[in-house]
């Protein structure tokens, strides 16, 4: 175990925290939105109503919440990978 090995865990272990916290907070209002939008299609349904399928200010949001939390996922997988590195290298 070198100095090598520690700097990758520690490294991983920091994006790994970076990335969690990063995309807690954009997938929790992504879910909210996307869970009112389903209750605002299913309202439309049960009204008769044909629903407009244009772009919304909500679907745009939740394509950048869903853009953000992506990326900070991306973030945490680059953490585990170089805590994986650093179990490989020696």
């Amino acid at each position: 175990m070198g100095p090598l090995n520690i700097a990758l865990w520690l490294g991983g272990i920091a994006l790994i925290a970076i990335g969690y916290t990063r995309a807690k907070g954009p997938w929790a209002r992504y879910q909210a939105l996307k869970g009112q939008d389903a209750n605002v299609a299913r309202y439309e349904a049960w009204r008769g109503g044909a629903r407009d399928d244009s772009a919304t200010g909500a679907s745009v949001a939740m394509a950048i919440l869903r853009r953000q939390a992506q990326t900070a996922g991306a973030i945490a997988v680059a953490g585990f990978v170089l805590v994986f590195l650093g179990f490989l290298v020696s």
